[in-house]
């Protein structure tokens, strides 16, 4: 899964540690949900979603599975 978090937090000119702040987790939670090695809970997704006034599906995007070829 990839998601949106450095891009929408960026523009806000907003640090990681400030998004850590906000969502009451640690700002090594948010790098490793930046650089995809973790994948957040649901609550959390909704949390950062809201965070950024947008939806779960506007910052988390599933990675299409590439076709096996034949």
């Amino acid at each position: 899964m990839r998601n949106d978090l450095r891009t929408l937090r960026t523009g806000l000119g907003l640090s990681q540690a400030d998004v850590s702040a906000a969502m009451g987790v640690s700002r090594q939670t948010i790098n490793a949900l930046e650089t995809g090695r973790y994948q957040p809970s649901l609550p959390l997704a909704m949390k950062l979603a809201n965070y950024f006034a947008s939806t779960v599906e506007g910052v988390f995007h599933l990675e299409e599975e590439e076709e096996e070829e034949d």
